[in-house]
């Protein structure tokens, strides 16, 4: 287990209008409050849904020659979702897990340990990463490479860690196209459901005001925490300047993203458990649909930068 600090679970507005100054602050304020609802907010699990989420993700860009991996780590791991569900794929044997968030590595601990996975954690700043030359096999991250002020550098830093022949796997991080249309669907969800709750007949879906409040406080926090979105083209090439051989970049999630935002912000404005397991199902099995006509239709016609996410994988040269 980790001795790292402990950590803070509740941003005061006045650390939320310092941590504007501070993009680390603000990861590290911001991970600390989400940790406790993290996996409820995004529906993470460590089911089968999930388990053949991470690892098709990981197919995608990267294939499945070199399964399973000896060592992987996970960089910004936050509750631990992308990794532990590789490993539970058969991707890794063992895992690592760090992020500057004390609250998200100690709850990506808590999923391991319940899961009977063999990981480790540290709370580590990705543009340092506190492990020996040429000590992993795969290195990986799920929507973290946005959050990291020098993404060159924190690329280096990566290819150092890793053995020679060592592969890195970045999933889930924004388009700037694709970032563009999501946030705009959001705000306007959000905005929908929270002035239609005020009615008299609607007010039953309204959450209290103080935790409409908090929501808004958190969000201040994450338009901080967000620094990047990517051009595929472009992060490629920062790929390739940090030392990586065979970078290459992949998207998906098109009109799927266009349902999944708006969706995960509804479901941030209602009361938890006000939508039952049939708005779950239909909210699921709409974007697998959706995911297919994304895949395997529109890909062929859409450029790839319209697409929201962005995944990127190299390897370290032999």
């Amino acid at each position: 287990m980790s001795t790292d600090p402990a950590p803070n679970p509740h941003a005061t507005a006045e650390q939320v209008a310092a941590a504007r100054h501070d993009r680390k602050l603000a990861n590290v304020l911001y991970h600390d409050w989400e940790a406790g609802s993290y996996d409820e907010k995004w529906s993470i699990a460590y089911d089968e849904r999930c388990i053949t989420y991470a690892a098709d993700r990981f197919r995608l860009v990267a294939g499945e020659r070199d399964w399973p991996y000896e060592h992987a780590l996970e960089l910004g791991c936050g509750t631990g979702f992308f990794l532990l569900n590789l490993m539970q794929a058969g991707v890794a044997k063992r895992g690592s897990v760090t992020d500057l968030s004390p609250g998200m590595v100690q709850a990506a601990l808590r999923n391991a340990e319940g899961l009977g996975l063999d990981v480790d954690g540290r709370v580590a700043d990705a543009e340092r990463i506190p492990y020996e030359d040429a000590t992993f096999d795969l290195v990986v991250g799920h929507a973290v490479l946005h959050h990291i002020p020098d993404v060159e550098l924190a690329l280096r830093e990566v290819l150092r860690v890793l053995k020679p022949g060592g592969r890195f796997v970045f999933a889930g991080e924004p388009t700037t196209v694709g970032d563009a249309y999501a946030r705009r669907l959001g705000a306007l969800t959000w905005k929908a459901a929270t002035t239609a709750t005020k009615l008299p007949a609607l007010q039953s879906w309204r959450r209290p005001q103080e935790e409409l409040d908090e929501s808004s406080r958190a969000a201040a926090l994450e338009a901080v925490v967000d620094i990047h979105t990517f051009d595929p083209a472009e992060l490629e090439e920062v790929a390739r300047r940090a030392g990586a051989r065979d970078a290459s970049v992949v998207t998906e999630e098109f009109t799927a993203a266009m349902l999944g935002w708006p969706v995960r912000t509804f479901e941030a404005a209602v009361p938890p458990g006000k939508l039952g397991m049939r708005w779950a199902m239909f909210a699921y099995h709409g974007w697998q649909r959706l995911s297919w006509l994304d895949r395997n239709v529109l890909a062929r016609v859409v450029p790839r930068g319209w697409f929201y996410n962005a995944l990127v994988t190299g390897t370290r040269i032999p």
